[in-house]
C-alpha cells in the first residue's frame, strides 16, 4: 500500500511533465502508457463482467463455471438470442433450474428496461418480487442515470452497479 501511495504521485508528475514537454518521442511514450492502461482496464472488465450470450465465444463460455464445452457450443449455435428467456430455455435443455440460474450470473442477454417482460426481469440474478416491481414502476427510463437514481432508493450503489450488468436501454 505504501508503494501505491508513492507511485501514484510519481506517475501523475511524470505524466504532467510529459504533457508539458515537446517532442514526438515523449508523445509516443505517453500514448503507449495510456494504451497500456486502457488494455489493463479492458482485461479487468472482461474478467469481472457478465458475458453477453449473443457475442460470447465458445472458448469464453467454456471458461464459466457450470458450462461444459458441449453446452458452450450449443449456446454459440443458438446465437443470437432474442431474449434472456430464450437463453434460459437453451440452458434448461441440459441443466437443472438451479444450475441454469448459476450460469445466468455470468452469462446473460441484457434486458431492455423499458420493454422487458416480467419473466425476463425475474431472470436477473438476485431479483426479488419487490425489485421486479421497482424495475417496472419507473418505466419508461429516459437514461441509465434515472435507473441508478430510482433503483438506488432501494439498494446500495454496489447492487445498482451489479444490476446494470444485466440491463440496457
Amino acid at each position: 500500500m505504501r508503494k501505491l501511495k508513492f507511485l501514484v504521485p510519481v506517475a501523475a508528475s511524470a505524466l504532467a511533465l510529459a504533457a508539458c514537454s515537446e517532442g514526438a518521442e515523449t508523445t509516443t511514450d505517453e500514448t503507449a502508457a495510456k494504451d497500456d492502461a486502457a488494455a489493463e482496464t479492458d482485461a479487468v472488465a472482461t474478467e469481472t463482467g457478465v458475458l453477453d450470450a449473443n457475442s460470447a465465444t465458445a472458448e469464453q463460455l467454456a471458461g464459466i463455471e457450470g458450462v461444459s464445452a458441449e453446452l458452450a457450443d450449443a449456446i454459440v449455435a443458438g446465437q443470437p438470442y432474442a431474449s434472456v428467456t430464450d437463453l434460459n430455455a437453451k440452458l434448461m435443455e441440459t441443466l437443472s433450474e438451479d444450475e441454469a440460474q448459476a450460469v445466468l450470473v455470468d452469462v446473460f442477454v441484457p434486458i431492455n428496461l423499458n420493454t422487458a417482460s416480467e419473466e425476463e426481469i425475474r431472470l436477473v440474478p438476485g431479483m426479488t418480487d419487490k425489485m421486479v416491481h421497482e424495475f417496472e414502476e419507473y418505466r419508461p427510463y429516459e437514461d441509465m442515470g434515472v435507473f441508478d437514481r430510482e433503483i438506488g432508493k432501494y439498494v446500495d450503489e454496489a447492487e445498482v452497479a451489479r444490476f446494470r450488468q444485466y440491463v440496457t436501454l
